[in-house]
């Protein structure tokens, strides 16, 4: 079934106090609109599709003709944006996934596995949920005997609820990821409520399930493996805590793939570098951008590479390293500056 992918990235982002677009801040060193872009080029089948405010031109330098795009003139909520792009996508698509282009620790393979779900379940609607704690600002999932989610309970709904606690306390939460059969979507997206919120009306998203069990649908669920998947970054604070999430997700992959990094609290290693097997990285190292490093290396202690491609059984420590190539065996002086 061709699978489109649709991004959310209209939002201002005025919480980040910045004179750029918010999915334009960088995380594991490249913008953090990349990282769920790649993903989502990871799986659909159709270029994504990228939801952009008027003013926006950021993300069109970034992505060129990778991607499509749909401006949301007004902003009206996550309903909204996804409607504006329905004379782009209508027809095309048997499903339609949509997301937020600033959670860039989104997988490819949570977004295939999701759509995998709601095609076998000839269901309209499947959703991706993350394990969280009583303080996240996340909806809340309920779901009924059979398993089959119900309802969900925004924060301020919780706090007005009589039983407050108890809906607060649900750790399965909406990081507002969602899969659509394409041809129920169109239908039903026009018909949204319009809802109060701080910055006006506006249409959520969020209301398709409780329009999908008003008409008797089951809303089928996919329980994200890595609770971090669901990480945005509307503020700089949040920024730190989804760089510090990425800094763990891919120091845990090069420990699983034979590097070893003596004090990962203190290596600091971009999404994009590549290792060999069996390098040791030693404390207050940077790798970062493109880097490329060989198999039996030494990088570190406090070394920085960037954009750097070292050969195997390299040594490299105290040293600064920027976009030059070090050959197999070379060893760099500590205290050098070697730059292209």
């Amino acid at each position: 079934m061709p699978l489109a992918v649709i991004l959310l990235a209209a939002g201002h982002g005025t919480r980040m106090n910045s004179r750029y677009q918010k999915v334009l801040h960088e995380v594991g060193g490249k913008p953090m609109l990349l990282h769920g872009f790649e993903a989502a080029e990871a799986v659909a089948d159709l270029r994504p599709v990228l939801v952009v405010g008027p003013e926006e031109a950021g993300a069109r330098r970034l992505l060129g003709e990778r991607a499509e795009y749909v401006v949301q003139e007004r902003r009206l909520g996550t309903g909204h944006a996804t409607l504006v792009a329905r004379d782009l996508l209508e027809g095309r698509a048997d499903q339609v996934l949509v997301t937020y282009a600033d959670m860039p620790l989104i997988r490819a393979q949570s977004m295939a596995e999701l759509a995998q779900k709601q095609a076998q379940s000839g269901e309209p609607l499947a959703m991706l949920t993350v394990m969280g704690d009583a303080e996240s600002s996340f909806g809340r999932v309920l779901r009924d005997e059979s398993g089959r989610v119900t309802e969900i309970v925004e924060v301020a709904q919780a706090r007005r609820h009589d039983d407050g606690l108890a809906l607060l306390a649900i750790r399965e939460q909406n990081p507002g990821v969602y899969c659509f059969d394409g041809d129920w979507l169109w239908a039903n997206l026009p018909n949204l409520p319009l809802r109060d919120a701080r910055s006006g009306p506006e249409y959520y998203l969020t209301d398709m399930i409780a329009v999908a069990v008003a008409q008797g649908h089951a809303v089928e669920a996919v329980v994200a493996e890595d609770a971090d998947e669901g990480l945005g970054a509307g503020t700089r604070a949040e920024l730190v805590a989804v760089e510090r999430a990425l800094r763990r997700r891919v120091n845990r992959r090069w420990l699983e793939q034979g590097v070893t990094l003596v004090d990962p609290q203190t290596i600091y290693i971009d999404a994009d570098v590549q290792i060999g097997q069996d390098t040791v990285i030693w404390p207050n190292t940077y790798l970062q951008g493109t880097t490329v490093i060989g198999r039996d290396c030494i990088i570190g202690p406090n070394s920085i590479l960037r954009d750097a491609t070292v050969g195997e059984g390299c040594c490299i420590e105290q040293a600064v390293v920027d976009g030059v190539t070090v050959e197999d065996g070379y060893e760099v002086i500590p205290g050098s500056y070697l730059k292209a």
